[in-house]
């Protein structure tokens, strides 16, 4: 029997003035999508980024879909993004009733590859949404290059990558919107939250518009267009304020606990983690290859783990391969890179909080299973 307390994946951390701030909130009866710290919350993070304009949403999804329905996708308009992503991002194009174009990633960073999405532009193609996968920014440079030549948005998927940077870029700012996520295993979270920014001023006043039924922003009831619901709370908003003070110090110690992660298994040439291009990565959760491993053997690893009390999950599976994006034309060829990713890969416990003897204790696990399970 193991004694050892369960270590989590991730878990919330609120050491700053998340409860001061939520008690005011209450106290105030500002609980609902009106309040001062919905302004600030988006103003500090405007200013953070250095974008004129930053729009509070209820989640990360809602700013994606935001984003597109703003930037005007829709029926018959393609989109390319990565066959290796959550799902999210994909199912935020078809709710606009567009197609999104499942891109292959390259297997050594894990992000959309440029070579793949200069294969898949078609004269239908409208925009790219580059996902910072893991906290590590895609090579947006080339990114950019292509969407250039070929006139194209970029929406940037931000949402596991706040304060990660590129060339000495923010992501999020080198596109025509980013959108970032606040769920509770995020950088930062709200519980449920997201953003968009923008430094492109019509852009921003539709999502405005839009995220809040389609509303005139000076003549109340009256309805320019068919909008939605998508609105962030006062008592998210305050959080997230919270949050947001603390983001370096919080940056800080993922940093550590990355480095920690990484010089215990520098000696395992079998364990391969992502490579970087000229950024700075922000480690949102702890992801390697296990080079060699079929999906059956990672997942008897992370069995072993589990009977030590050590949580851990696969990352995410080919979009492709999800039922209801078998017909329809999401995907063009064989996405070779995300297939192998998905299939070696694991994402470790990664949170404020986590200590140095259990990364030591989590390695050593995963080495010895490692082990067990390469030859079978």
């Amino acid at each position: 029997m193991n004694d050892r307390k369960k270590i989590n994946i991730a878990q919330p951390s609120f050491l700053g003035n998340e409860k001061k701030y939520l008690l005011d909130t209450i106290e105030s009866g500002w609980i609902s999508s009106i309040g001062p710290y919905i302004e600030k919350f988006e103003n500090e993070f405007a200013r953070y980024h250095g974008v004129k304009h930053a729009i509070a949403t209820h989640n990360g999804t809602i700013a994606l879909h935001l984003a597109l329905v703003a930037a005007g996708i829709k029926s018959e308009d393609e989109v390319i993004v990565p066959d290796f992503t959550f799902v999210a991002t994909a199912n935020s194009v078809r709710y606009c009733n567009a197609t999104p174009v499942l891109t292959d990633v390259d297997p050594g960073d894990w992000n959309i590859a440029p070579e793949s999405i200069k294969a898949n532009i078609t004269s239908k193609s409208k925009a790219i949404i580059p996902v910072h996968l893991y906290g590590n920014p895609a090579r947006m440079d080339e990114i950019r290059d292509i969407a250039k030549q070929h006139k194209l948005l970029i929406i940037e998927d931000c949402a596991e990558a706040l304060g990660a940077k590129y060339n000495g870029e923010r992501v999020g700012i080198m596109g025509d919107i980013g959108c970032f996520s606040f769920f509770g295993n995020k950088i930062i979270t709200t519980g449920e939250g997201g953003m968009c920014i923008t430094n492109n001023d019509e852009l921003a006043e539709r999502m405005r518009i839009l995220r809040d039924h389609g509303m005139n922003r000076t003549k109340k009831y009256w309805y320019d267009l068919l909008g939605f619901n998508y609105r962030m709370t006062n008592m998210q908003a305050a959080v997230g304020v919270a949050q947001l003070e603390q983001l370096d110090d919080l940056l800080k110690t993922r940093d550590d606990i990355y480095l920690s992660y990484q010089n215990a298994f520098k000696d395992s040439p079998g364990i391969l983690l992502q490579e970087t291009h000229h950024q700075r990565s922000v480690n949102w959760i702890f992801t390697i290859r296990m080079q060699g491993l079929s999906e059956a053997q990672r997942d008897a690893v992370m069995a072993d783990l589990k009977v030590k009390n050590i949580d851990s999950r696969p990352v995410f599976y080919p979009i492709h391969k999800m039922d209801f994006y078998q017909n329809g034309g999401f995907c063009r060829m064989i996405p070779s890179g995300s297939n192998l990713v998905s299939q070696e890969g694991i994402s470790l416990p990664t949170y404020i909080g986590l200590d140095q003897s259990d990364i030591r204790f989590i390695a050593e696990t995963l080495k010895e299973s490692l082990a067990i399970h390469v030859n079978k």
